[in-house]
């Protein structure tokens, strides 16, 4: 048996969790029996992180399938998957490990489950180094599902770092096959939305700061255009712990979502915050891709198992999309090629990313 299994280099290119959660979602996927050795192993600790350990075991539960080396720290692990199956299933951090990394590492598989899915995904909503909850619903939601499926996201608690503490809950049915995207014109922007937060013992007062921060960053650059974005408090049934921070969106007359986020921590100040936040959009917004840096690597999935050729238009790409494209090609058919956009204006860094999916069927519908 272990002669067939694929060998997963967990060390090279980007290195990170990113590896295990396109890897394991694949063999899942694909039924391939796989072994991930050097997981994490240029991290200054290396090995799985309570975040990773809690992914790799949805995914064992989701297929029943067998986990070998499932230890925090483990460098090494084995993974035999099983056949998909809906139903409910329930993954706890117990940390602020992200549950938005854990919905990254589900959703591929519950599309191509039996039944429909409820993933109840306990940990951090707004976390560093991972997408925030609301980037999830406000950016990620609206353009995967523009691969032809659709998924609810109800947000039961927000939790923070260090102790994390929040839920939330997926709710998804299963797809004969995706349907590729093509996502190559960027178009104007039309709006710039956005909230900024604050929860526990932090006074409103910050949430106001960061907002009206980021506004006059983004008005140096933008003049014409209102932006709203509102100062929230979190109410204390909704969130666990204290945290802060800010998302703001801009959105294109052909439909596109961009974004750039921030968080607070203790001894930041708020209008630097929003300042960030500010920044990262400005900068998505000038490279004159259709996606901003963080959806990147996060669509490459999707479009390797879509039927059919799907091309995006991004800014330059980051080693995470070049890592998720490695190890996409490696387990699939899918092909991917970038090439450098020719634009009308060269001030712009663009690519386009163009991949010919597997087309993935579901034989479960």
């Amino acid at each position: 048996m272990d002669g067939d299994r694929v060998e997963i280099d967990g060390g090279i290119m980007e290195g990170g969790g990113q590896i295990l959660r396109v890897s394991t979602a694949l063999s899942c996927l694909l039924g391939l029996p796989l072994r991930v050795r050097r997981i994490r192993a240029g991290r200054s600790k290396p090995g799985l992180s309570p975040q990773h350990l809690t992914g790799l075991e949805m995914i064992r539960d989701l297929c029943d399938g067998k986990l070998n080396g499932g230890e925090i720290g483990s460098t090494e692990i084995t993974f035999t998957p099983g056949t998909i199956k809906g139903g409910t299933h329930v993954a706890d951090t117990k940390t602020a490990g992200s549950v938005c990394l854990l919905m990254q590492v589900a959703m591929p598989c519950v599309l191509f489950a039996a039944s429909p899915s409820e993933l109840h995904l306990k940990g951090g909503t707004n976390a560093e180094m991972a997408p925030q909850i609301d980037y999830t619903v406000m950016v990620f939601k609206p353009i995967v599902e523009k691969f032809n499926f659709t998924f609810n996201c109800d947000i039961k608690r927000r939790g923070y770092y260090p102790q994390g503490g929040g839920e939330v809950v997926v709710r998804m049915s299963p797809v004969k096959e995706l349907s590729p995207i093509n996502l190559t014109e960027r178009g104007t922007v039309t709006k710039i939305y956005g909230r900024a937060f604050v929860a526990g013992a932090l006074p409103i007062k910050l949430a106001k700061d960061m907002s009206s921060a980021a506004v006059r960053c983004i008005r140096k650059e933008i003049r014409d255009l209102y932006i709203n974005i509102q100062a929230v408090r979190e109410p204390d049934d909704q969130a666990v712990g204290t945290g802060s921070g800010i998302i703001i969106v801009a959105e294109t007359s052909t439909g596109c979502l961009l974004a750039g986020s921030s968080l607070g921590k203790r001894g930041k100040n708020s209008d630097k915050v929003g300042i960030e936040a500010a920044e990262m959009l400005l900068k998505n917004l000038k490279h004159g891709g259709t996606v901003d840096d963080s959806l990147q690597d996060q669509l490459i999935i999707f479009m390797a198992l879509a039927k059919g050729v799907s091309r995006v238009k991004c800014g330059p790409v980051t080693l995470h999309t070049e890592t998720a494209i490695h190890f996409a090609e490696q387990l699939t058919k899918a092909k991917f090629t970038v090439t450098k956009s020719e634009e009308e204006d060269p001030s712009n860094d663009t690519y386009i990313i163009e991949c010919h999916g597997m087309g993935m069927i579901n034989s479960n519908l």
